[in-house]
């Protein structure tokens, strides 16, 4: 990555039903920041009563995994056991280590009444020590975050440290993650600490170091230090970064791992039917891609 931001566009992928979303991470531009992986804005999508999201039963290796919503509901079950509801200011943070399974569907009472859908899905690449920890599933409510107040400025530190405060959120790097509320004209300075940085502007529109960011789009950028953001409109956006990956990950499907050969044993072990399944969903499952 470059010490002035660079910008990045990202993909929308249609997932049907009027169901979007847009990847950032991976890009050209950069593969990673910090040990984020993998980046994508969900909607706004609105949901007719009677329609839902079904990401049926499916793997993952390697990673940590957060849905962050600014809007609506989606609930989690996996192959530990958990059944939570992921709400907006909510912390579902699942991690995957030597692997688990998972599936993120619409409510009944949501599906019933119709409802939006906004927010941001992340992957967090664990650390090669740590890829085949245990699996492990934590929930932490809006109340337990830490908030962070600046002039014009609202932040909630989702995970990792930042401005002098740090997360409950088990973390296995340093990093940091948080969702901040910007006034017209206000003025943040990004934390030092974190020597890879970027942000995505989820609503509004933002200036950093001679960038213009609108709705949707996203900047990264490296270094000691990083120029301040100002929001040129009233604007939502996320702040993340961290330090730099102990080695290149190879990503396939829903694998993170620091070898091929790992992600060629998770695809096996999948088609095998090995990972465990997941309490409550099992009529259904996502097959291996092709």
């Amino acid at each position: 990555m470059k010490t002035a931001p660079t910008l990045i566009e990202g993909h929308r992928h249609d997932l049907g039903d009027g169901f979007s979303v847009r990847r950032l991470l991976p890009a050209l531009q950069a593969r990673h920041v910090g040990p984020l992986v993998f980046f994508d804005h969900i909607g706004p999508a609105v949901f007719a009563p009677g329609k839902g999201m079904d990401v049926r039963p499916h793997p993952h290796i390697g990673l940590a995994t957060i849905t962050w919503l600014f809007e609506g509901t989606i609930r989690h079950r996996d192959s530990l056991g958990s059944l939570a509801d992921i709400r907006p200011g909510g912390v579902n943070w699942m991690t995957a280590g030597r692997g688990i399974v998972h599936s993120e569907r619409t409510p009944p009472e949501a599906r019933r009444d119709g409802q939006t859908l906004h927010g941001v899905q992340i992957w967090v690449a664990l650390p090669q020590a740590d890829a085949e920890t245990a699996p492990e599933f934590h929930h932490h409510e809006r109340a337990e975050l830490p908030g962070i107040r600046r002039p014009g400025v609202d932040a909630v530190l989702i995970a990792g440290t930042a401005y002098g405060q740090a997360s409950p959120v088990k973390v296995f790097a340093p990093m940091c993650l948080l969702e901040v509320t910007m006034a017209a004209g206000a003025e943040l300075a990004l934390p030092p600490e974190h020597v890879e940085r970027g942000i995505h502007v989820a609503e509004g529109a933002v200036s950093w170091g001679g960038l213009e960011l609108d709705a949707t789009q996203m900047a990264v950028q490296a270094g000691p230090s990083a120029p301040p953001l100002r929001a040129r409109v009233a604007s939502r956006l996320m702040l993340f970064g961290g330090a730099p990956l102990d080695g290149e990950r190879h990503l396939w499907w829903n694998f993170v791992a620091g070898t091929r050969e790992r992600i060629e044993q998770a695809k096996a072990d999948w088609q095998a039917r090995r990972f465990d399944p997941v309490p409550g969903d099992t009529e259904e499952f996502i097959p291996l891609p092709p």
